[in-house]
């Protein structure tokens, strides 16, 4: 019983996980403004992405965290895939407009799609890197060192990989862009530390609750 409550916890965190994927690709299209920032809707959603695999690593360990990157890889191809076939669909005459609408939003170039791919790849496979690696060498203490040092390190190369790829040869000082959306991606990194302690110390405390009732669990 115990394995069974542990498995419906790791089965939210990857629905989770892979749900602020696809939604942050759905949101690429939308430009916000925080402060004096200007970046995607899409950069403050996937920020939770890290913290999913971070809780994931945590608890689980390093091997369903790579395989937790790889479900999220195969998530992103099938969302990407099932919205061009949408765009494709024929819109009903009385709804024309929905259709710009639609490309607009959700249509996406080879290029930002290569960018998001090829980042997302990398990124997420380096943050579980560093994440065992500042496990190994802390072990139960410090768990706020591995979930920022991780994400910082996986984000940085996110954004750098996707702003090169994305917008190489078409917008001047790719640098800003990149410490830019840096800059917010940090702060949203040092917010989710208390929910990674609050959530890992959720399912440590539910853990051995079903330890000591197993028929309960």
């Amino acid at each position: 019983m115990k394995n069974q409550f542990i498995d419906r916890n790791l089965v939210l965190f990857n629905v989770l996980f892979a749900t602020s994927i696809v939604i942050a690709n759905v949101l690429a299209g939308k430009v916000v403004m925080i402060g004096s920032f200007v970046i995607p809707a899409a950069v403050v959603m996937y920020a939770f992405s890290f913290l999913f695999t971070d809780i994931i690593h945590e608890k689980y360990g390093k091997e369903e965290a790579k395989r937790t990157v790889q479900y999220g890889f195969i998530a992103q191809v099938f969302a990407s895939i099932m919205i061009y076939l949408g765009m494709l669909l024929p819109v009903a005459p009385f709804a024309a407009d929905t259709q710009a609408a639609y490309e607009i939003l959700l249509g996406q170039n080879y290029r930002f799609v290569l960018a998001s791919l090829a980042a997302y790849l990398v990124s997420q496979h380096v943050d579980v890197y560093v994440f065992s690696l500042l496990k190994k060498r802390t072990s139960d203490r410090h768990k706020w060192l591995r979930n920022n040092v991780s994400t910082f390190t996986s984000q940085l190369l996110d954004t750098t990989i996707f702003i090169t790829i994305a917008f190489a040869g078409t917008v001047p000082n790719l640098w800003v862009m990149v410490l830019s959306q840096f800059v917010i991606k940090m702060a949203l990194a040092l917010l989710d530390t208390p929910v990674f302690y609050l959530l890992t110390r959720l399912t440590d405390t539910k853990q051995q609750v079903n330890n000591q009732n197993p028929l309960d669990a």
